[in-house]
C-alpha cells in the first residue's frame, strides 16, 4: 500500500501524461497493423528484392566467415533484450532523478513497441528465409524484425533524451550514430539470412511510428504544463532538463 501511495504521489504532477501515452499507443495499433498487413499481403515489389538480396548476402556470408562472426556478435550485442534493459534502466534513473514524465515516456515507448511487434509476428505469421548451409538461425516468425524494431526504439529513445545536453555538432554526431546503429543492425539480420529485407524495413517503420506517436503525446503534455514549444528532432523530448540539471 505504501508503494502504491508513493507511486501515485509521484505521478500526481504528471497528470494526463499516462492517458495521452495510452491514446497514442492505441492510435499506433489501429493505424499501423492494417498498413503492415497490407505491406506483406500485397506482396509489393519487395518480394523480388527480398529473394535477390537474401541469396547474394548469403553467398557473401559463406565466403567470408570472419565477417559473419563479427555480424553475429554485433547483432547479439545490440539485440532486443540489451535495448530493453538499457531503456528500462534509463527510465528507472529518470524516475529517481524526479523526471517522471520522461521516465514514463521511455518505458511506454519500448514496451508498446515490443508488444506491437510481437502481435504483428503472430498475425502475419511469415516464415523466415530458408537457405542452404545457413550461417545463423533464429526462432519465431519473420515479420517484422524484432532486432530492427528494438534498435530503432532504443536508439531513438537514447537520442531524444541526450539531444538537450549536446552542442550543435554533438547533435549531428548523435543523429549519425543512431542512424548507423539502426542500419547496421538491420543489415546483420538480412546478411545472416534470418530475415528478409522487407522484415527489417517493417521493423524500422514500426519503430519510427511508435516513437512519433509517443513523442507527439509527450510534447502535447509538455505544452499543457505551460512549457515552451519544443522541436524534438533538434532539442529532444525534454529540453528543460538541461536547466533543471544546472539548478541542482
Amino acid at each position: 500500500m505504501r508503494l502504491r501511495r508513493w507511486v501515485a504521489a509521484r505521478l500526481e504532477k504528471e497528470r494526463g501524461l499516462p492517458v495521452r501515452l495510452t491514446i497514442a499507443s492505441i492510435t499506433v495499433v489501429v493505424v499501423t497493423i492494417p498498413f503492415m498487413l497490407l505491406l506483406v499481403v500485397a506482396k509489393l515489389p519487395l518480394n523480388r528484392l527480398d529473394s535477390r538480396v537474401a541469396h547474394e548476402l548469403h553467398a557473401y556470408a559463406l565466403a567470408n566467415p570472419v565477417m559473419t562472426d563479427l555480424l553475429i556478435v554485433w547483432t547479439d550485442v545490440f539485440g532486443p533484450w540489451p535495448w530493453r534493459a538499457v531503456v528500462l534502466v534509463l527510465a528507472f534513473w529518470l524516475w529517481r532523478s524526479r523526471r517522471e514524465g520522461a521516465a514514463l515516456w521511455a518505458a511506454t515507448t519500448i514496451i508498446v513497441g515490443g508488444v506491437l511487434g510481437w502481435l504483428l509476428k503472430i498475425v502475419v505469421d511469415r516464415a523466415r528465409p530458408s537457405l542452404p548451409d545457413p550461417v545463423a538461425l533464429a526462432p519465431g516468425e519473420s515479420f517484422p524484425s524484432g532486432h530492427a524494431l528494438h534498435v530503432t526504439l532504443g536508439a531513438g529513445i537514447v537520442l531524444l533524451l541526450a539531444l538537450p545536453h549536446l552542442p550543435v555538432w554533438g547533435r549531428v554526431a548523435a543523429w549519425a550514430g543512431a542512424i548507423f546503429m539502426i542500419v547496421s543492425v538491420a543489415y546483420t539480420r538480412v546478411a545472416l539470412g534470418v530475415h528478409w529485407v522487407s522484415d527489417v524495413l517493417g521493423g524500422v517503420m514500426l519503430g519510427v511510428a511508435v516513437l512519433a506517436a509517443t513523442v507527439a503525446a509527450f510534447e502535447s503534455w509538455r505544452r499543457q504544463q505551460g512549457r515552451r514549444r519544443a522541436s524534438p528532432p533538434l532539442e529532444g523530448v525534454e529540453p528543460e532538463a538541461v536547466r533543471a540539471g544546472r539548478d541542482r
